[in-house]
């Protein structure tokens, strides 16, 4: 995910990185700061962003002259205004702003933002599978659970099981931002998917009960409980 963040006063742009730092330093978010719209403006046309805070009231430029400017360019770009004066509130409809954080923005303000484009995207994610009955798409976040078999992988997802010819080192790196963790050299599971964790095993939303390798133990419960803390904001 690329952020842009958009403020004239450079120590908010600081704070804001530290936020970001902490929530999701372990995830593949790149974020580039602009103290003026027209640095912005020339970055986004070479590497358009996901999600670009923008402070309304800045020098020349203002946000919403801002906004209107990269809606233009694109449709899908997640606009949030940051601003001292709710009354802007009605302008942000005009440019379909996703919403307003007050500043200075607060950490759990940042995150609700963050999580919702997250899965916004991972719910539209997909992967394009080359099959025995040829290509196949499938929606990422209909996985449940890969296992490898011999030099296969079985895709186990909501609706039933996909078998490829590939190996499962693969997919834990096409996946490896979407949730997904290897809990043994033969699993690679949806996060999203685990219904319980008793011991070293673990139920999946099909009842598919899957061991947890004793390397991986830990490791497993930090990334389920830090996955699990994102999903309740």
């Amino acid at each position: 995910m690329r952020i842009a963040i958009c403020d004239d006063e450079r120590h908010f742009l600081d704070d804001f990185t530290v936020i970001m730092d902490r929530l999701y330093k372990s995830l593949d978010i790149i974020i580039d700061k602009f103290t003026d719209g027209a640095s912005l403006l020339k970055a986004y046309d070479n590497v358009p962003y996901d999600i670009v805070f923008l402070d309304i009231e800045m020098p020349g430029m203002d946000g919403i002259y801002l906004a209107n400017i990269l809606r233009g360019k694109s449709e899908d770009v997640f606009i949030v205004f940051l601003t001292s004066h709710i009354e802007y509130a009605l302008k942000g409809y005009e440019v379909n702003a996703l919403r307003y954080l007050t500043k200075p923005a607060t950490e759990l303000a940042v995150r609700e933002v963050i999580d919702y484009v997250l899965k916004k995207q991972n719910n539209m994610k997909s992967l394009w599978l080359k099959t025995s009955d040829g290509d196949q798409k499938i929606l990422i976040n209909h996985i449940i659970f890969l296992e490898a078999q011999d030099q296969k992988v079985i895709i186990n997802t909501i609706n039933g099981k996909i078998e490829i010819r590939s190996k499962l080192n693969d997919f834990e790196s096409r996946l490896k931002n979407d949730g997904f963790f290897r809990i043994h050299r033969s699993y690679l599971v949806s996060l999203s998917k685990v219904m319980a964790f008793v011991g070293r095993d673990i139920t999946m939303s099909d009842g598919t009960v899957l061991p947890v390798g004793r390397t991986k133990e830990n490791e497993f419960k930090a990334a389920l409980m830090s996955y699990v803390g994102r999903e309740a904001f």
